[in-house]
């Protein structure tokens, strides 16, 4: 059990540091590049930059606020 949990975790970070790898050459490095380079293709347009990581703020904000919700209403049905 140890390895494989050992195995997710590697996953996990590799996972991690290739967004943010990713993320940091399109948001920092790639508006210094000229725009007709060949590494433009590899990336989205830059207004996704934003619209992105914004939309899934809100969507784990949604989800956060309603697991709140379930767990206070499951709390108040428990002492009635």
């Amino acid at each position: 059990m140890e390895l494989a949990d050992r195995a997710v975790g590697f996953l996990l970070s590799f996972i991690s540091l290739s967004i943010f790898t990713y993320y940091t050459f399109w948001v920092i490095i790639l508006p210094f590049v000229d725009d007709d380079n060949f590494i433009h293709n590899y990336f989205l347009p830059h207004e996704y930059a934003i619209l992105i990581p914004v939309c899934a703020g809100v969507v784990l904000l949604s989800f956060l606020c309603l697991f709140i919700g379930f767990v206070m209403l499951k709390s108040k049905k428990k002492k009635a």
